[in-house]
């Protein structure tokens, strides 16, 4: 569906589909018109006039999200095109604003923000190739490397010197762009381009360099810290980096899997577990907290107990949890303010039923997103489950791979969610009828795709149709066997690879001797 655009709009795409001219013709542009172009500019992928745009940019501000984002001139949202061509050009065009400005006296930029620019896994842009945030991470720390060395080589303007624009960006380090994102952190002082890091995440990076880069950053202005694949933090580096650094204004932490594992613990464990439960409630801003895959059996409540603001964001999927932790989460001041909760790899409906529909109950005024994988929900639990998502009106996002569900206790389901009026995806299981008659549950990766897949095709259209037939034609119902789309691993997936297999490598090389 085309999406309406004012008049104003129709003429700077006009404008600015003739390249050449526009960019001759920048210099008699109105000041207030420039973001109105630069959308323009890049809804029609044109290269050179953003950078021309950013390279003359007349204002103190220049706001990704905002400038991309829905506008009275063209209400389409743009921020989650992450087009190559068109994010190149910004920030070419942001090293030569620096560099060939003809008057220094008229640079009044001090801050670029980076950080509206969303990863999505489709695409719209005509030339299809992407710069996520890796590969932002890379350009920016490398063009301000090369900006500060021919600063230091060439004889410029001294008022150069003074430019001072702070860019604001989310960073995402690997052990493959580690060297060049502290080159361009140690350097921050001298460049007028000055990094600042609003979030910070890190994949397959050794601990030492995490903990080193992560000084570098500035941790007082850090919002969201993500340690996720191949970061080997267990719980005393984690707190080493707690009681060594302090982070004033973190609102969201995402911690490695195996952070923590209390099956092994001793009495020092135990204090360090609640100091690290003491520093997390010094954390005044933290609303997002997600540990997947620790071992945390009768802790939570050690752990979450001294947090002083209540979190609006719960992922503890796969973290062993017994019915005290349950009761806790169902009880605390927490379960009220819950907006997205992340409860998968649990028995629920054998282990703690009650415990987990109070804490659904709680929840429910306020709860956007749920997601329970792998949890055992069979189709004698069916009727429940709908019982307890009932009040869930806000619901956006409801997702159950991995559960013993038929066909036919799905349909009965999808009936129900066309209810949820503010619902926009789903994802549910393959259903168990299309698997042979002897799989067993939680199904093994071998054998996940080990199912009729022409049933399979037949049903998920019956599912469709009912959504069809209940006119909610904006409810997207898919099964991704592997898990959601995540666009960072998607973006490094072949260091990932690599890494794992030298890993494997090493670990057979050792068992061989």
């Amino acid at each position: 569906r085309a999406t309406m655009k004012s008049l104003r709009f129709i003429s700077a795409e006009a404008f600015v589909s003739n390249a050449e001219f526009a960019r001759k013709s920048l210099g008699s542009v109105a000041h207030n018109l420039f973001p109105l172009l630069f959308k323009a500019s890049y809804l029609l992928e044109q290269g050179e006039v953003i950078h021309d745009l950013v390279e003359n940019w007349p204002l103190v501000d220049f706001n990704m999200g905002k400038l991309l984002g829905t506008t009275v001139d063209y209400k389409e949202d743009l921020s989650h095109r992450t087009c190559s061509v068109c994010l190149e050009s910004c920030l070419t065009g942001l090293r030569d604003y620096v560099l060939n400005h003809p008057s220094p006296y008229m640079k009044r930029l001090k801050v670029v923000n980076l950080t509206g620019i969303k990863d999505v896994e489709v695409q719209f842009c005509e030339c299809k190739k992407t710069m996520g945030r890796w590969a932002r991470t890379q350009l920016l720390s490398k063009l301000c490397v090369e900006l500060l060395g021919y600063l230091q080589q060439t004889q410029c303007n001294p008022r150069t010197s003074e430019i001072n624009i702070d860019v604001l960006i989310d960073l995402f380090v690997t052990e493959r762009n580690y060297e060049l994102v502290v080159q361009a952190l140690l350097k921050k002082f001298y460049c007028p381009l000055k990094i600042c890091c609003v979030a910070f995440r890190t994949d397959n990076l050794a601990l030492q360099k995490f903990f080193y880069i992560i000084k570098l950053t500035d941790p007082s202005l850090l919002r969201k810290l993500e340690i996720v694949h191949n970061v080997r933090l267990e719980m005393e580096h984690l707190e080493i980096l707690f009681n060594s650094i302090h982070f004033p204004l973190l609102m969201s932490l995402t911690l490695p899997a195996r952070t923590f594992n209390v099956r092994r613990f001793t009495a020092t464990d135990e204090r360090m577990l609640t100091n690290i439960g003491v520093k997390m409630g010094e954390m005044t801003q933290l609303t997002e907290l997600s540990m997947s895959f620790s071992i945390l059996t009768g802790r939570i409540q050690k752990l979450l107990s001294p947090l002083k603001t209540p979190l609006k964001m719960l992922d503890v999927s796969n973290c062993s949890l017994n019915h005290a932790d349950m009761a806790y989460l169902a009880n605390s001041f927490h379960a009220t303010h819950l907006e997205a909760l992340d409860l998968s790899g649990h028995n629920i409906p054998d282990l703690y039923p009650s415990a987990f529909f109070k804490l659904l109950s709680h929840c429910s005024s306020v709860l956007r997103s749920l997601t329970l994988e792998d949890c055992n929900i069979q189709d004698t639990h069916i009727n429940m489950l709908i019982l307890g998502l009932s009040p869930c009106q806000k619901l956006q996002e409801f997702k159950f791979l991995g559960n013993p569900l038929s066909s036919r206790a799905l349909k009965h389901l999808f009936t129900f969610l066309c209810e949820l009026p503010m619902l926009k995806n789903v994802e549910f299981p393959v259903p168990r009828d299309c698997y042979p008659t002897d799989i067993t549950y939680p199904i093994d990766d071998a054998s996940l795709c080990r199912f009729d897949h022409q049933k399979y095709e037949g049903i998920a259209e019956e599912l469709n149709l009912i959504l069809l037939q209940a006119n909610r034609e904006d409810v997207k119902a898919s099964t991704p066997l592997f898990g959601s789309y995540d666009a960072a691993v998607q973006e490094t997936n072949n260091e990932l690879g690599a890494y794992l297999i030298k890993s494997f490598k090493e670990t057979l090389e050792k068992f061989t001797a």
